[in-house]
């Protein structure tokens, strides 16, 4: 009956989605990896699968990235459609750039060396910047400049938000302290930056890991205009390494 019950959900779901959809996360998401992970515990395509008590309301998926390299998705098994869903500001939301942050040993699977703290950069583009109506967390290392540039902000970084120069980049950024990013980006936008609650949709995030001189912690960016996925770089020079793209489909 299993095997039975799995050939229907494939056969259902398993088409390629039609170049530029726009849906095609949200579609590969909830009509593959769950289906397959609840029937038999295998992610495909995915990495992985996540599910909590409620499946679909506060689960996530960990999908390859197409144009392959060292490049994942975190990617809420429950419909999102990008930083302006007020789901996102709900205390009770997961935290999703958590969740990527503990899925960076696929970063060090793929690049076949670890992954310093500082060289892995997390982000999430605008409405206008993205070509994808599913919330999703790009996973990869950080580019070599905009590493380099950060660790000279790093001393002038706090609790609020404020500018921050990148290489052809304006941001306005904030620290948060521990191992761990227990702090909500999403929510570190809406409720500490006048106006951008309105306005979510507008700015994109950035995360990453940095070391300051009271202990380690992230640094979080947000700014309008270019989506922050072009902080960062699939091939993880920054790791001593350079992974080549390809080879991994969507």
């Amino acid at each position: 009956m299993r095997w039975c019950l799995a050939l229907l959900i494939c056969l259902a779901a398993c088409r390629p989605a039609p170049a530029g959809d726009r849906d095609a996360l949200r579609e590969i998401v909830q009509g593959q990896c769950v289906p397959r992970w609840l029937v038999a515990h295998s992610p495909a395509p995915c990495a992985s699968v996540e599910m909590a008590a409620d499946p679909g309301e506060r689960g996530f998926a960990l999908l390859p990235d197409r144009k392959g390299g060292a490049h994942f998705l975190l990617i809420p098994t429950r419909t999102i459609s990008g930083i302006e869903s007020a789901w996102l500001q709900d205390p009770q939301a997961p935290n999703y750039f958590a969740a990527a942050w503990d899925a960076r040993d696929a970063l060090t699977a793929r690049a076949g060396r670890t992954v310093p703290r500082d060289a892995v950069g997390l982000a999430v583009n605008s409405m206008h910047a993205r070509s994808q109506d599913q919330l999703h967390i790009h996973l990869e290392c950080v580019r070599s400049d905009v590493h380099a540039a950060l660790q000279a902000e790093l001393p002038h970084l706090g609790d609020d938000w404020r500018p921050v120069a990148l290489p052809g980049w304006q941001f306005i950024g904030l620290r948060i302290r521990g191992l761990r990013p227990n702090a909500n980006p999403f929510r570190l936008l809406a409720e500490r930056l006048p106006g951008a609650k309105d306005a979510m949709g507008d700015y994109s995030l950035f995360m990453t890991g940095a070391q300051f001189a009271d202990g380690p912690g992230f640094v979080v960016l947000a700014g309008v205009g270019p989506g922050t996925e072009r902080l960062l770089d699939s091939t993880c020079e920054l790791a001593g390494t350079r992974v080549a793209s390809g080879g991994t489909a969507r």
